[in-house]
């Protein structure tokens, strides 16, 4: 699902959108690309300094869609740039095993937003 072109995108710097939505209307934050990291299972794991009013909605409803992308990677039909929007669910990690692996990387951190992938299309 993750395909070797979305490692690429994630090898050079963008904006990665994070949309998010409860009993109101959906909210967006962002975040980078170089700050996204795979799991061996797949999950993607964002640090979370912030994201109070996302955590809020993923309570309400875990469901989460992220864009990504760089105009470093070459995209479909020599397109310059290539960008993914991943679907999946989300929760807060605020301990463990994971949340450490985070936490030394990014020591800013107060939580990790983690993602399980359901579905990964290149846009573009």
């Amino acid at each position: 699902m993750l395909t070797e072109k979305f490692y690429e995108v994630l090898q050079h710097e963008g904006v990665v959108s994070i949309v998010s939505w409860g009993a109101e209307e959906a909210h967006v934050t962002c975040t980078w690309n170089s700050y996204l990291v795979v799991t061996e299972d797949k999950k993607i794991l964002i640090p979370a300094a912030g994201m109070h009013s996302t955590e809020g909605d993923v309570k309400q409803n875990n469901k989460v869609k992220i864009t990504l992308g760089s105009r470093d990677v070459m995209g479909r039909n020599n397109y310059q740039g290539t960008g993914f929007e991943i679907v999946g669910t989300a929760k807060f990690i605020e301990s463990g095993s994971e949340f450490d692996m985070m936490k030394e990387k990014f020591p800013f951190l107060s939580r990790v937003l983690e993602i399980t992938v359901s579905s990964a299309k290149q846009l573009l």
